[in-house]
């Protein structure tokens, strides 16, 4: 063991100055030693090393050093966990606290670590148990499992604290030193049976004053299993920042964790479309500054793919863009026929060093089969409740992240294709509050979270995510063309007013690490500001994706109806009546350039296109109802939580304008340019899972949409409407059927999954109906199958999806408007399954598109007139016009196309 731990140690050096020394000196299995003596100054500590928060650490003339003085800041090893039931564990390392003026703490001697600075190490984070994952996240808040936190405080004491009970000292030492001093730290974890004892000595290296030495217990062992994390202690007002400059930990008590090492690259996405790769490596923090934009940085990366031959080659060079840390590229002419294995490698400038491992990851055949699947999801809280580093919890059920449950189910649904609707990331628990000073590091800590959790699923998947108001630090989001809100303004008062808080670089940075693998934008143009535009189409596997911006063109309802007295998106004047007065002209959803561009979408049909699904960060209708004395959301959190299948009384219909129910006549423009198209709508954003069919002048005149439930839910919307849907079928709940929406629009409930008492744990998750969506698109019979799926569920033993799910119905439905008459059917000789598209000779509208499936097929109208036919293969010599075709009572004439 000895022999092949040094031998690897080896190798990676060879590959990693640019990353952390690791060092063998006498072969202690799980030996580390890191040191930033030859690291060049960056906010990123390092692979073996997860920093709590990004912005709250960085390397520094050699050293790590914490960037605030704030409460336990942790950076947790990634790559070793303590086990003293197994031996001893010993850490020396070199540290200090930075001299600060006014630095000099104050401490009773008896109390905890309230009012004096700290450094040191957390030990026994997290428990034998947790997820190392989880465990990286414990900082700030203490709580069961927390762990023992050990050091040197403000006053150069030792001491031993339990950070589960608010860090009260455990021990302290009588004597002590500088703690502004360069100070030799050495930690020893001692097993005796089912306990085990703590020992501290310190030593100046500058002065010659004598060590002091603290011994501690004996304490549980359990108490010190788990986590080990360095730790920089600095409540307010101490001005303490801690310093490390090397770390040696030892001991049989070190268990590895080799595949728990992240970096350079913590992530990939990409996407397929028309023969194209696009693909953008996602890394930390190689180079400051962190915050803003900064000068270009001399870093880039490289893709190499496999050959044939099992050969590396090289595919091409990007260079790293800051802020927001991407390297993105572009593939054309991609072997979309066969799997091919790929590795992405960080290339550090002049300089810079080596750049560490490579990220490996296989961008899949283009699937050819019969089913097409998207795993659809939305929101992505990782913790129980906001302001979560103040106060306690229990890290066991209280932090949701990494969701690895969701991930696994979703793996066994064997998905074709990933679309995160928004939402990816939470301003104000992913897991931390917002920091609005330090917003791109803050916004980067809180997305490396999200990555690190689905980027098993992202490397090898093709992907959609795109960002929705809270990825920009939003609670709502009416982007008004990409303008920045009014200055002096903040909070729902800035929202209100219409565009964006943040400055165009950081929304710019949050889009680019969302969707810079998305295909070109097809309206680059569109925004007349400086935030760029990322609405664009994907075609894969025969399906054709329009990926929108519901956000960014939006209205700000509060300026265009001003007799609504509008707050955060809702009417305060109790006698607004929504369906009637809140459509007023002029008022945008996807603006002009998008509303165009569905048009474009929707009529075209090339490459073998056989489905058309819109993929938006919500739907166009508010599936939402709230309690009548309520004028706003605001109540929803606090709603209790009823029994499944129970019904609450004494709702009325929500009109929420962050909905996009709102505003009516552009909502109703999206939904019949989508229409043509016979597209499916897939979104997230409102938190309560529905399938619904759109109605414009009717009901079920509109495509479907399935709106999936959030990964996880502070906000559980709810749907019980103050009267049944009407047409229901026989046995469907009182919440199914035909109804207006708070606006006056129409739709057709299909299923909802309101929050319930599921007695799961843990229930403040679960509760709140959490999960994901499923959509299968049948290429044979053109059949669709929409799924909610509770996140507990697993489907591979078995378990069913949400109840009212599986939801299924034909291409065709999603056209369901009662037709004035037909053209001609067509026979179709010598082409199988061709594209059939009627345009209004009065005007040159197209009606809509679809490939048909078969050869007989007998086009609907729903006007009189006359009408032209275009039926064959797009793009190619086999597409035959029909003009002058009049519309006809009688669907019995035949029109042969032979090809």
């Amino acid at each position: 063991m000895k022999r092949d731990l040094c031998t690897g140690v080896v190798l990676r050096l060879a590959v990693a100055l640019f990353l952390f020394p690791i060092l063998c000196c006498d072969g202690q299995p799980g030996e580390l030693y890191l040191s930033w003596n030859e690291v060049p100054d960056r906010p990123w500590p390092g692979r073996d090393l997860w920093a709590n928060r990004v912005q709250d650490w960085a390397v520094s003339g050699g050293r790590l050093e914490a960037v605030h003085d704030l409460p336990m800041r942790t950076a947790h090893l990634l790559t070793r966990r303590g086990r003293p039931e197994r031996g001893e564990i010993v850490a020396r390392m070199s540290t200090g606290l930075i001299p600060t003026e006014g630095s000099a703490g104050a401490t009773s001697g008896t109390g905890g670590l309230e009012d004096t600075g700290a450094v040191g190490l957390l030990l026994g984070g997290g428990g034998p148990d947790l997820d190392p994952r989880r465990a990286a996240l414990i900082h700030h808040s203490g709580g069961p499992g927390a762990g023992r936190f050990v050091g040197i405080d403000q006053e150069g004491r030792l001491f031993l604290a339990d950070f589960s009970q608010g860090n009260a000292i455990l021990a302290r030492s009588p004597a002590g030193l500088r703690a502004t001093d360069s100070l030799e730290l050495t930690i020893r974890v001692a097993p005796e049976g089912d306990e085990a004892r703590v020992f501290l000595q310190a030593r100046s290296v500058s002065s010659r004053e004598p060590p002091i030495e603290l011994a501690g217990g004996p304490f549980p062992i359990g108490s010190l299993t788990g986590g080990i994390a360095l730790v920089s202690h600095g409540p307010e007002g101490t001005g303490s920042r801690g310093w490390f400059g090397h770390l040696r930990i030892e001991g049989r008590g070190v268990e590895m964790l080799p595949e728990g090492a992240l970096g350079p690259i913590l992530g990939a996405q990409h996407t397929m479309s028309r023969g194209s790769l696009r693909l953008s490596a996602q890394l930390f923090p190689v180079s400051g500054p962190l915050e803003g934009s900064g000068p270009p940085i001399p870093d880039s990366v490289l893709l190499e793919v496999q050959d044939e031959e099992g050969r590396w080659v090289t595919a091409q060079r990007s260079p790293v863009t800051v802020p927001g840390y991407t390297a993105t590229f572009q593939v054309d002419e991609w072997p979309a026929t066969r799997e091919v294995p790929y590795r992405l490698s960080f290339l550090p400038g002049p300089g810079r060093g080596p750049g560490g491992d490579a990220y490996h990851g296989t961008i899949r055949a283009e699937p050819s089969g019969t089913d097409l699947v998207v795993a659809a999801f939305t929101g992505n809280h990782n913790v129980a409740s906001p302001g979560v580093d103040r106060g306690t919890f229990d890290w066991l059920s209280h932090i949701w992240f990494p969701h690895e449950d969701i991930a696994a189910h979703v793996q066994n649904h064997a998905p074709d294709f990933l679309f995160f609707s928004g939402d990816q990331v939470y301003e104000g628990a992913s897991p931390t509050r917002a920091d609005f000073q330090h917003p791109f590091g803050d916004y980067l800590y809180k997305w490396y979270l999200w990555l690190w959790a689905f980027r098993d699923l992202t490397r090898d998947i093709p992907s959609v995510a795109i960002p929705d108001d809270h990825d920009v630090f939003h609670g709502n989001v009416w982007g008004a063309g990409g303008r920045p809100t009014p200055p002096g303004l903040s909070g729902a008062e800035a929202q209100d007013q219409g565009g964006y808080k943040l400055p165009a670089t950081f929304v710019n940075m949050v889009q680019r690490t969302h969707a810079a693998h998305l295909p070109a934008p097809y309206h680059p143009e569109a925004s007349v500001f400086d935030i760029d535009t990322y609405f664009t189409d994907i075609l894969y596997g025969g399906v054709s994706f329009a990926v929108l911006e519901d956000r960014k063109f939006k209205s700000p309802p509060k300026l265009l109806v001003p007799d609504a007295d509008v707050w955060n998106g809702w009417a305060q004047n109790p006698d607004f009546d929504a369906p009637r007065q809140a459509d007023v002209p002029g008022a945008s959803l996807l603006g002009e350039a998008q509303e165009r561009f569905l048009e474009e979408w929707a009529g075209e049909w090339g490459g073998g296109t056989w489905m058309k699904v819109v993929l938006s960060q919500t739907i166009f209708a508010n599936v939402a109802t709230i309690p009548s004395d309520a004028l706003s959301g605001s109540v929803i959190p606090s709603l209790p939580i009823p029994e499944p299948g129970s019904w609450i009384e004494g709702d009325k219909l929500a009109a929420d304008m962050d909905s996009n129910g709102w505003p009516q006549g552009a909502r109703n423009r999206a939904i019949r340019a989508i229409r043509k198209g016979f597209a499916v709508h897939l979104a997230g954003d409102q938190h309560l899972a529905s399938t619904i069919q759109y109605g414009v002048d009717e009901w079920g005149d509109g495509p479907f949409a399935l709106c999936v439930p959030s990964v996880a839910n502070f906000w559980p919307r709810r749907w019980y409407p103050p009267r049944p849907g009407g047409n229901r079928p026989p046995g469907a709940p009182e919440y199914a059927g035909d109804f207006l929406d708070g606006f006056g629009n129409r739709m057709t409930v299909h299923a909802v999954s309101n929050p319930a008492l599921w007695a799961r744990e843990p229930r403040a998750l679960h509760n709140r109906a959490p999960g994901y969506g499923i959509a299968r698109f049948n290429r044979e019979t053109r059949e669709v199958r929409l799924e909610a799926w509770p996140r507990w569920a697993d489907p591979a033993a078995g378990d069913p999806p949400y109840p009212g799910w599986p939801v299924v119905f034909g291409q065709e439905d999603g056209f369901g408007r009662t037709p004035w008459g037909y053209l001609p059917s067509l026979e179709i000789v010598g082409m199988a399954d061709p594209v059939v598209q009627v345009v209004s000779e009065a005007g040159g509208e197209i009606v809509y598109t679809l490939r048909i499936k078969g050869s007989r097929f007998t086009p609907k109208v729903f006007r009189p007139g006359v009408y032209t036919l275009r039926v064959g293969e797009p793009g190619t010599p086999s597409m035959q016009v029909f003009l002058s075709q009049e519309a006809s009572l009688d669907s019995n004439r035949i029109l042969s196309v032979v090809f």
